[in-house]
């Protein structure tokens, strides 16, 4: 049996940048993955075979970023019937707003999830690949509850440091 493993895809290198928010996060989460450089459009037999390989060498969800027209997720999710997440890249004269239109008005019956535009997007794909790999996953989803209760505790010890320093003032 292969490996369950996350794939990220980029319509550009010039992607990478902000995708390896995604890539921190699945790393710190031990959530195995690949990375692909790949186009709706300049390379759609490209993309149609690498979706297809990656399905049958264990991969569960696919991440995929693109910006301006941003058709990658949704040329994705029309191939695999695996979750796809969109990530939106804050690129171009709309400042990603045109890839997050064309990320979320996916037509009924081929669903993209989709995360906000740019690096926090990045992020939070990683964590929602996660999270949805650790349904089947227990120790996968203790990790996630670990990050979940790290990241709120640095929250907790930032308040009490500023109310300590506003008490002193």
């Amino acid at each position: 049996m292969n490996q369950a493993f996350v794939a990220i895809l980029m319509g550009s290198d010039s992607d990478l940048p902000v995708m390896r928010a995604t890539m921190e996060v699945l790393n710190k989460l031990q959530v195995p993955f690949e990375v692909k450089i790949t186009s709706a459009h300049r390379t759609p037999i490209e993309t149609h075979d690498y979706v297809t390989s990656a399905e049958q060498r264990g991969c569960k969800v696919f991440i995929a970023a693109a910006g301006l027209a941003a058709h990658l997720a949704g040329v994705v999710a029309g191939i695999t019937l695996n979750p796809v997440i969109g990530v939106p890249m804050d690129a171009g004269p709309l400042q990603g707003m045109d890839a997050l239109l064309s990320t979320v008005m996916m037509p009924g019956g081929v669903p993209v999830a989709s995360v906000a535009i740019g690096k926090a997007g990045a992020k939070n794909a990683g964590y929602l690949a996660a999270q949805i790999l650790s349904v089947a996953d227990d120790d996968l989803a203790l990790r996630v509850r670990a990050e979940r209760a790290e990241s709120a505790a640095a929250v907790v010890e930032k308040d009490a440091a500023l109310q300590q320093e506003l008490n002193a003032s």
